[in-house]
Protein backbone atom coordinates (compact mmCIF):
# COMPACT_ATOMS: atom_id res chain seq x y z
CA UNK A 1 0.00 0.00 0.00
CA UNK A 2 1.14 3.68 -0.53
CA UNK A 3 -0.06 6.65 0.13
CA UNK A 4 0.64 10.27 -1.08
CA UNK A 5 2.74 12.93 1.24
CA UNK A 6 -0.76 14.37 1.22
CA UNK A 7 -3.21 11.83 2.31
CA UNK A 8 -0.31 11.14 4.88
CA UNK A 9 -0.73 14.34 6.31
CA UNK A 10 -4.49 14.34 6.07
CA UNK A 11 -4.31 11.10 8.29
CA UNK A 12 -2.00 12.90 10.96
CA UNK A 13 -4.40 15.95 11.01
CA UNK A 14 -7.61 13.37 11.90
CA UNK A 15 -4.90 11.54 14.16
CA UNK A 16 -3.79 14.81 15.98
CA UNK A 17 -7.38 16.05 16.26
CA UNK A 18 -9.07 12.97 17.69
CA UNK A 19 -5.60 12.70 19.99
CA UNK A 20 -6.57 16.12 21.49
CA UNK A 21 -9.96 15.73 22.11
CA UNK A 22 -8.58 12.78 24.69
CA UNK A 23 -5.79 14.77 25.84
CA UNK A 24 -8.74 17.78 26.79
CA UNK A 25 -11.22 14.95 28.16
CA UNK A 26 -8.63 13.36 30.43
CA UNK A 27 -6.59 16.85 31.11
CA UNK A 28 -3.33 15.10 30.02
CA UNK A 29 -0.20 17.14 31.00
CA UNK A 30 3.02 15.19 30.33
CA UNK A 31 5.88 17.14 31.18
CA UNK A 32 8.05 15.37 28.32
CA UNK A 33 7.27 12.82 25.50
CA UNK A 34 8.45 9.76 27.76
CA UNK A 35 5.84 10.72 30.73
CA UNK A 36 2.90 10.75 27.80
CA UNK A 37 2.49 7.00 28.23
CA UNK A 38 2.58 6.70 32.22
CA UNK A 39 0.02 9.86 32.71
CA UNK A 40 -2.11 8.21 30.49
CA UNK A 41 -2.53 5.02 31.97
CA UNK A 42 -3.10 6.83 35.39
CA UNK A 43 -5.61 10.01 34.09
CA UNK A 44 -7.81 7.55 31.63
CA UNK A 45 -9.75 5.69 33.28
CA UNK A 46 -11.96 4.16 30.38
CA UNK A 47 -10.44 1.30 29.14
CA UNK A 48 -11.59 1.69 25.38
CA UNK A 49 -10.31 5.53 25.43
CA UNK A 50 -6.76 4.33 26.65
CA UNK A 51 -6.72 1.61 23.95
CA UNK A 52 -7.62 3.96 21.55
CA UNK A 53 -5.48 6.89 22.59
CA UNK A 54 -2.67 4.16 22.32
CA UNK A 55 -3.78 3.20 18.76
CA UNK A 56 -3.66 6.89 18.22
CA UNK A 57 -0.09 6.99 19.35
CA UNK A 58 1.02 4.54 17.10
CA UNK A 59 -0.89 5.22 14.19
CA UNK A 60 0.59 8.99 14.53
CA UNK A 61 4.21 7.71 14.66
CA UNK A 62 3.63 5.30 12.09
CA UNK A 63 2.25 7.64 9.14
CA UNK A 64 4.86 10.48 10.74
CA UNK A 65 7.72 8.51 9.91
CA UNK A 66 6.24 7.67 6.42
CA UNK A 67 5.63 11.71 6.03
CA UNK A 68 9.15 12.14 7.06
CA UNK A 69 10.22 9.50 4.83
CA UNK A 70 8.55 10.90 2.14
CA UNK A 71 9.64 14.27 2.49
CA UNK A 72 12.92 13.31 2.32
CA UNK A 73 12.50 11.32 -1.01
CA UNK A 74 10.38 14.36 -2.31
CA UNK A 75 13.15 16.68 -1.88
CA UNK A 76 16.09 14.55 -3.13
CA UNK A 77 14.18 14.20 -6.17
CA UNK A 78 13.73 17.54 -6.81
CA UNK A 79 17.81 18.07 -5.92
CA UNK A 80 18.37 15.28 -8.29
CA UNK A 81 16.04 16.97 -11.42
CA UNK A 82 18.02 20.11 -10.60
CA UNK A 83 21.33 18.68 -10.80
CA UNK A 84 20.18 17.86 -14.32
CA UNK A 85 19.28 20.25 -15.34
CA UNK A 86 22.64 22.24 -14.85
CA UNK A 87 24.21 19.33 -16.42
CA UNK A 88 22.59 19.64 -19.51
Amino acid sequence: MSISFSDAQKKLEQITAEMLELIRKYGLDAESPFDVIPVARAKIDNQQDYIRFLELSIEGRIYGEYADALKKKMDEEVRQADANKKMH
